[in-house]
Formats: structure tokens, C-alpha cells, sequence
């Protein structure tokens, strides 16, 4: 185990170098308490949640202290993606090895589920899977946990693809008989095998809530970075402490960006991107929102990649394209099943090469990772969430820019689809709709990044990367200019940004429509000038504002192109809603006769 995971390939393909663990890990903030149930907000909103919460509320606990002096046998550790469940547990069984800790614990076995979901066909007794993936046990036929404590750790809940059935499995206590892998993990959950051993799960927490309560004994929460430990990771990360206390300064001057380093591996990327262009390798913009900062890194990769093609700016740009094209179908597709880590016949059905998945893990070495199992086949995954979010995006950004097809909508025939062509602001507008209709908030980020990598100036970014330019000179003007989502979930106060998305009169269907099917909404303020909505937009508008559930409380249509026809919609809508919370209509700069303004001002 010391010889397993003593090194660390910090957010770098398993071909990359790696570093030994205790030369970078930097203490994690974790708490203790809390329950076991399903929180259905994206991560990323979860982040800003708890970076709000008050740090008097919380018990912090170091991961070598989860069982000590505790007669609890289950515990669960919670966290979003890439907060460091995995590297926790590395430094748990690192420290053990090393005689640093645990010392009273006689064995420790580490089963990653990821590697377990390869087995899902086959049949196995615990200790044949024991013996499996730890050969040096073989001699070992029966484990006493009563004479020798002994842990099994089970990390990443999330990525089981077996479903744990709790309440209709089958009850085994022979740790000789065979069955499959599920049936082994909810027998030792719930204690009918190996009564007396330990067990250590992580889970992301929107699976968290798969093991019933009364078989978790206690619950943590992995915080990821403090704000000192942010710091202090920035600072053991570059050895230059002038650039290191630059990247520290803007990242604090970004607070969507700060928040996210909260997570390790943003922080990783954050280095990668700004050590370069905060130095002397590089210069341009220095990325101030999350859609800047992915794209700089995703830039970074293609670029950089051909150091090894001795030094030639870009070997192939057609087949680099197709390569992020293919990347981000599968991101994209497996983004909407819920899936973080892929197999072999995942990336058959995005038409990736089994045989050649070492061109795609090298083009973009730090984004895609390949991993092999100990014995059994290949698991793949990005190296973050975020990442696949970001690359989901940008495929579904590229494929309606270079084809006009639209992947959020549902399949069409070949005779509607040529009856149906895709605009850039139908196709937000069906993203928008989306998000919405989720609910655990999974598309939110993408979402985001949607948004953003629609702006001119992100565009312009991407024009950089020749492998991709092609795709974005098919379309050089884009309705949308400017939105800023920042961390707001658009069913909250996220939604005054979106009114960039107005320019075409039927995206106001769309804001009127996501509105008014929150209405729980917190928007308060809508700020449309300019963007010309027209009559047919703003009659939408009027239908919203019939809504008692409406709570907008200031609207600002100036200069929209509005008409008798529009101040009418509005000043009928306005009679028929007698409590509406509107104190504030600027109409100025349109285009109505006396009919309109008197209806308007009738309202007064």
C-alpha cells in the first residue's frame, strides 16, 4: 500500500509525472456531523453555501482521528467533486503505512468502486476479491476483525454503477460464498458480514443518501481549502513567492473564482493557467470568470501539447478539433446521465477509438485521465466536474455554431430537422429551459459556461486556437454580448443577467416562461434597455407581470422599440394584476402614440 500511494498525479493523466504526496499535500478542512441526505443543489452552489456558514457551527476532525477513541463502525464522508475524499484517504493509508498513525489497526483494505463497477458481471466471495486485487493475501483465508481491526475503505459512493438495494438484497454472513459485487458491499454496509470491521466511505453528496440512515454511524464532510489553506497550497505550490503572492492577489480580486478554490483541483488548474501568464511565458487578459479561466486551460493543453512534436505549433489542427469535439460529445453525453467516470463501451458510443484513446488522453493529458485496473480493463474521466461541464459546453457551443443543430432538443427526423434550423438564441433559450427543469441543479454550471463561452470576447479567446477556430468564423456574430451569471443559480437572482439573451423578441418567451415557472423566484430588479424586444417581447412580458407570483419590483424597458400595441399589453396586464409589487416602469426613449401613453399614464 506505502509503494501504491506514496506518489500522487496531482489533476495529470496516470501517462503524466507524478509527485510524492508528502511534498504537496496541503490539510484539508474537514467537520464532523451533518446527515446522510441528498442535497439537491449543484456542487459549485454548495461551495458558496458553506463558504457563507460560520466556522463556530462546525466540529473540524483530521482523518486520522474518524475512528479513534469512537465506538462508531460506518462512516460516510461527504464532498463535491475533486475536494479531496480521494486524497484524504490516500494520506489515511499513506500515514498508517509509514507507522504514522492508525497503528492500532491491523489491515486496511482500499476498494475503489470505480475499479469494482468493471466486476459487475462477475461473481466473487469477499475474500476471492480480497485476494484479487491484494495478491499478497492469498495465504489469508478468513479475516478475525475481532482479534485484528481491520478497515475496508469503499471510495466514491457516487461512481457505483450497481445498484445498492438496501431493501430487497440478499442476506449473506459467509465471507467464502460468491455473489456479486453489490451483494457483498450492502452485506458488509450492513453488517452481516464482518460485524466487527470498520468501514470508510466517500461519496459525492448527491449519492450520499444510498446507504439508508441507520447504516451510518457518523457523518463528515470534507470542506476542501480554508481560506489559509488556500494560501498556503499557492505558496507550496510555486516555488516563486513574489508570483505566487500574484496569483493570490487575483484570485482574491475574482470572487467566483476564489470560491471555487475552495476545491483542489481548481486550484491546480488555476496554477497551470496564471503561473504561466503571470510570468514571463505568457501574456494576454488575465481570466477574471470561470468561462475565461477553462478556456485559457483548454487553450493551454492544445498549445502546449506539441512540445513533444518537437516544437511545431500544432501537428494536426483538423484532427485536434475533432479530438475536443469528441471529448466534449462524450462530456456532454454522459454530463446528462449523471456520470463522472466512463468505460470502454461509453466511449464507443461517442465513436472514440478504444485502441487509440492514448491519442486523446495525450492531446489533452491533463484534462482527460486513462486509468487501468488493477487486472480488469480501463476506467476513463476528466479530471474534474468542472472540466466535463466545461467541455459539454463548448461541444454543444460548436455543434450548433458549425452544423446548427441544436443537441439539447430531442431527436428530430431528417424531414423536421430540415423544416427546423436552429438559431444561436433558440438554442439558449432551450438551454436555459433546461437548467430549469432540472432538479438537482446538474446543468447549472454548464449552463453557465454555455452563456459565457457565447460572449464575443470568449469567442475572440477561442479565435486564438486554431484547431478550433474554423468552427467559430462559420458564425462571427453572435446575438449575445454581455452576461455575467457570477455564482447565482438562474432560478434565483441569476436571471437578471439574461437579459443580453433579448435581442431576438422570442428569448423574452423564454425568461417569462423560466420565471414564471419558479415562483420562488428572488429578481426584484430587470434591466432590458436597449435590447429591442419590440411589441411581440414585450407582450410576453406582460403575461409574466399578470403572475401574483411575480415579485418584480423595478422595470426598465427604455429605448426597446415599443408601440401603442406594447403599452398596451403592459397597461393591461398592470390593471389585471391590482397587487403587483412593481413600483418602477421606465418607458423612456420608445415609440408610442397618445393611445398608448394615456393608457400608461392612466395607470398612475
Amino acid at each position: 500500500l506505502f509503494e501504491k500511494f506514496k506518489r500522487i498525479n496531482e489533476g495529470m493523466s496516470l501517462h503524466g509525472s507524478s509527485t510524492l504526496l508528502s511534498e504537496i499535500y496541503t490539510e484539508l478542512y474537514i467537520t464532523e456531523g451533518g446527515s446522510g441526505e441528498v442535497n439537491n443543489e449543484h456542487e459549485v452552489r454548495q461551495i458558496e453555501t458553506a463558504s457563507r456558514r460560520p466556522a463556530t457551527q462546525e466540529t473540524p476532525i483530521k482523518c486520522n482521528d474518524l475512528f479513534k477513541d469512537k465506538p462508531i463502525r460506518r462512516v460516510l464522508t461527504k464532498g463535491v467533486t475533486g475536494i479531496g475524499k480521494t486524497v484524504s484517504v490516500q494520506k489515511f493509508i499513506l500515514d498508517w503505512a509509514e507507522g504514522r498513525a492508525s497503528q492500532d489497526v491491523a489491515f486496511i483494505f482500499p476498494l475503489p468502486l470505480r475499479e469494482l463497477n468493471l466486476m459487475k458481471e462477475k461473481k466473487f466471495s469477499l475474500m476471492d476479491l480480497l485476494h484479487h486485487f491484494f495478491p499478497e493475501t492469498k495465504q489469508l483465508h478468513l479475516i478475525d476483525c475481532d482479534a485484528y481491526k481491520t478497515i475496508f475503505i469503499f471510495d466514491g459512493l457516487d461512481e457505483c454503477r450497481p445498484p445498492l438495494d438496501f431493501q430487497n438484497h440478499v442476506s449473506l454472513s459467509d465471507v467464502t460464498e460468491s455473489t456479486s459485487v453489490d451483494v457483498l458491499l450492502t452485506n458488509l454496509i450492513k453488517g452481516n458480514l464482518l460485524p466487527s470491521a470498520l468501514l470508510w466511505i466517500t461519496s459525492r453528496p448527491a449519492a450520499a443518501n444510498q446507504i439508508p440512515p441507520e447504516c451510518v454511524d457518523q457523518v463528515t464532510e470534507v470542506r476542501g481549502f480554508s481560506d489559509p489553506q488556500k494560501e498556503e497550497y499557492f505558496r507550496q505550490r510555486i516555488s516563486d513567492q513574489i508570483l505566487a503572492n500574484k496569483i493570490i492577489s487575483h484570485m482574491k480580486s475574482s470572487r467566483s473564482l476564489y470560491i471555487m478554490c475552495h476545491i483542489p483541483v481548481f486550484c491546480w488548474i488555476a496554477v497551470t493557467v496564471l503561473e504561466r501568464m503571470l510570468g514571463e511565458a505568457e501574456s494576454g487578459e488575465i481570466p477574471k470568470t470561470l468561462t475565461q479561466m477553462f478556456t485559457h486551460f483548454l487553450i493551454f493543453q492544445l498549445k502546449h501539447k506539441d512540445r513533444k512534436y518537437q516544437g511545431k505549433t500544432d501537428t494536426d489542427p483538423h484532427q485536434t478539433r475533432n479530438i475536443v469535439v469528441a471529448l466534449g460529445k462524450l462530456a456532454f453525453q454522459q454530463l446528462e446521465k449523471g456520470n463522472l467516470i466512463f468505460y470502454e463501451e461509453d466511449l464507443k458510443e461517442c465513436d472514440i477509438d478504444v485502441k487509440e484513446v492514448s491519442v486523446y488522453s495525450g492531446v489533452c493529458t491533463q484534462i482527460f485521465r486513462e486509468e487501468s485496473g488493477l487486472h480488469l480493463g480501463k476506467v476513463f474521466s476528466f479530471v474534474h466536474l468542472s472540466v466535463q461541464e466545461f467541455l459539454a459546453a463548448l461541444y454543444a457551443f460548436l455543434t450548433v455554431i458549425s452544423s446548427n443543430t441544436n443537441v439539447l432538443e430531442q431527436q428530430t427526423t431528417a424531414v423536421q430537422h430540415d423544416f427546423k434550423r436552429s438559431t444561436m438564441s433558440n438554442f439558449l433559450m432551450n438551454a436555459v429551459d433546461k437548467a430549469f427543469q432540472s432538479k438537482n441543479g446538474h446543468l447549472d454550471l454548464f449552463l453557465r459556461f454555455l452563456l459565457g463561452l457565447s460572449l464575443e470576447s470568449n469567442q475572440t479567446l477561442l479565435q486564438g486556437c486554431t484547431a478550433l477556430a474554423s468552427s467559430l468564423r462559420s458564425n462571427p456574430s453572435s446575438h449575445l454580448r454581455e452576461l455575467n451569471l457570477n455564482l447565482n443559480k438562474p432560478g434565483d437572482s441569476g436571471v437578471k443577467q439574461l437579459s443580453a439573451l433579448l435581442e431576438d423578441p422570442h428569448c423574452c418567451a423564454a425568461l417569462a416562461s423560466a420565471l414564471r415557472s419558479n415562483p420562488s423566484s428572488h429578481l426584484r430588479e430587470l434591466n432590458l434597455t436597449y435590447n429591442k424586444p419590440g411589441d411581440s417581447g414585450v407582450k410576453q412580458l406582460s403575461a409574466l407581470l399578470e403572475d401574483p407570483h411575480c415579485k418584480l419590483k423595478k422595470l426598465d424597458l427604455s429605448n426597446c422599440s415599443i408601440t401603442d400595441e406594447g403599452f398596451a399589453a403592459l397597461a393591461s396586464s398592470l390593471r389585471s394584476n391590482p397587487s403587483s409589487h412593481l413600483r418602477e416602469l421606465n418607458l423612456n426613449l420608445n415609440k408610442p402614440g397618445d393611445s398608448g401613453v394615456k393608457q400608461v399614464v392612466g395607470l398612475a
